[in-house]
């Protein structure tokens, strides 16, 4: 049985390895773990997605699925942590960027917009310096107000 729970510094060589698997950037990720959740099945992790919180803004990233595990709805499970968890800490939307994924983000909410309009705080993410490629799709997705 798979369960999502937040990552500890143990689950870095295993995340090391999703986000190396699936080609995304390791820059400034392990300095963000403690945003990380993992989907962990018999003991091993499977999937991991991050947030970085810059300002009112998050940023979700390293969404990383086993490749023996993708389309298993192991993503939407960690992408569903990563939401709740930017929810609970107030922040006000969550923004990404993608080079192969924007039809599965738009499918969950998020939509494209023009990187310019991109929260100003996230300009200091290794993403927005350059971990991402200037090609890749900025998109977002306005959280709901806390009561």
């Amino acid at each position: 049985m798979t369960s999502v729970r937040r990552a500890v510094e143990q689950d870095w060589p295993a995340i090391e390895a999703l986000l190396k698997a699936n080609d995304l950037p390791l820059a400034g990720a392990f300095r963000h773990l403690d945003g990380y959740v993992v989907a962990v099945d018999d003991a091993r992790v499977v999937a991991t997605a991050g947030l970085e919180a810059h300002g009112d803004a998050g940023l979700l990233r390293s969404v990383a699925v086993a490749p023996a595990r993708q389309r298993h709805g192991l993503g939407g499970l960690v992408v569903d942590a990563v939401l709740a968890d930017a929810s609970s800490r107030g922040l006000r939307c969550l923004c990404l960027l993608t080079t192969i994924a924007v039809d599965y983000f738009e499918r969950r909410g998020f939509t494209r917009q023009p990187r310019a309009s991109a929260p100003a705080a996230l300009a200091d993410s290794e993403e927005f310096r350059g971990a991402c490629p200037a090609s890749a799709t900025f998109m977002a997705l306005e959280l709901p107000e806390r009561a």
